[in-house]
């Protein structure tokens, strides 16, 4: 298929689309991709992440830097946006419908892949880098 015949529908499933112009797709990868970066790619979409190429000049993808976006993951977010409406532990637990347990392991995910050394610093991270939106 090529790049201008990608059809894209926003309520359908997410799309991988190689080679193609940005048009709300969940993934983007060169035309040149690897079969192990276009299985990447397939299960970080499933996973509900978004993947894109580095540099369109470049045909691999590149690591991303502590300063610009670390790689949360959906639950990560949605624990750092309830922690964000000021919400503790238990009551994280309660609106997501997970353990204490569970929103403790997140929490301590989320400061070591933020680089905060308070929640407060996680929130105001996940802010500052676009993460989240309050």
């Amino acid at each position: 298929m090529l790049a201008d015949d990608v059809a894209v529908c926003s309520d359908g499933p997410p799309v991988v689309a190689l080679g193609a112009a940005e048009a709300g797709q969940a993934g983007l990868l060169p035309y040149d991709a690897t079969a192990e970066q276009i299985d990447a790619a397939i299960r970080s979409v499933g996973a509900g992440l978004i993947v894109r190429a580095a540099d369109p000049r470049r045909t691999g993808f590149r690591a991303i830097g502590d300063e610009e976006a670390p790689l949360l993951t959906p639950r990560e977010i949605e624990v750092l946006a309830t922690i964000g409406n000021g919400l503790s532990n238990k009551a994280v637990a309660r609106q997501l419908g997970i353990s204490l347990h569970t929103v403790k392991f997140h929490v301590e995910a989320l400061l070591r892949k933020l680089g905060a050394s308070s929640r407060t610093e996680a929130v105001h991270k996940g802010l500052k880098r676009g993460i989240i939106e309050l």
